[in-house]
């Protein structure tokens, strides 16, 4: 059960899942200035990041110990960002990968240098894409975000082969665990972020997020459930609890290992419903 805060203050031992290691930011490479010398740099941080650091690295997708229970029909799909440099997405397609989210921007202040090849490649070997922000909620506010990204890569197009935006709102790499927010706070800058998306796009974007963490930084809110596709990140052999609101995943990032690029995700259907949600 997660302790509850009153004002700003850090709530329980998830708060030190904002602190990370110096070794973390050699590890994951440096593409700015360092906030502080055991932080990683501004703009490294990738969808996922905090779930693996808080929750655990989660086993190969080949590995039939960590491959997901759940049985319905579902569609692999990968996360980029620059870390991946330049992939072979002619590979990814062959092993069964039909989607794919590359990460944008990150804050008012970060875009992925190797954007171009990653959206654009993904899409040329016939893969549906779509892109990613990654949210610094302490930065700037929710609408100056979501009209950063929009305006470098996060927009959509009715092609059925662009799927709408990702907020990746998670657990914060540079500091305090929440962004310094409270409850209310932290509701209140991701409406403002969907809801400029959607004012910008003419569609709601895809939440990325882990229980756990909506959990201690949004009071478990269910404002957003009946309106924005839910991207659960859960490392495990199936998606657990879902945050409060939304009755089924249209996502889930199960592991954060595999071979090539390590966040693979299942899309909870057929490839033709993963069209359907493209196309709006």
């Amino acid at each position: 059960m997660p302790v509850h805060r009153s004002g700003t203050a850090r709530r329980g031992p998830i708060a030190a899942a904002g602190i990370l290691l110096s070794s973390l930011a050699l590890v994951l490479g440096s593409t700015g200035t360092s906030d502080a010398a055991d932080t990683p740099a501004r703009g490294s941080a990738t969808l996922g990041m905090g779930v693996a650091k808080h929750d655990g690295v989660g086993g190969l997708p080949g590995d039939t110990r960590d491959v997901p229970a759940v049985q319905a029909v579902q569609t692999e799909g990968v996360d980029t960002s620059s870390h991946n440099g330049s992939v072979a997405w002619p590979t990814l397609w062959n092993s069964g990968v039909k989607w794919a989210y590359v990460k944008a921007t990150e804050g008012t202040y970060y875009t992925n240098p190797d954007f171009a090849q990653q959206y654009n490649g993904s899409y040329n070997v016939g893969m549906i894409r779509g892109s990613y922000h990654f949210a610094t909620p302490d930065t700037t506010g929710g609408a100056a975000q979501a009209d950063y990204f929009v305006d470098h890569g996060g927009g959509w197009s009715r092609d059925g082969r662009t799927l709408p935006g990702a907020l990746d709102i998670e657990w914060n790499p540079y500091g305090d665990a929440c962004y310094g927010k409270s409850d209310a706070e932290m509701v209140g800058w991701i409406h403002d972020f969907v809801n400029r998306y959607k004012a910008r796009t003419g569609r709601d974007a895809v939440i990325y997020t882990a229980a756990s963490w909506w959990s201690e930084c949004t009071g478990n809110s269910a404002a957003f459930g009946s309106t924005n596709p839910l991207w659960i990140a859960r490392y495990n052999t199936d998606p657990g609890t879902l945050p409060a609101g939304w009755g089924y995943y249209t996502m889930w990032q199960y592991t954060s290992s595999g071979p090539t690029v390590g966040d693979h995700s299942r899309f909870n259907g057929a490839y033709d419903r993963l069209r359907a949600l493209a196309t709006g």
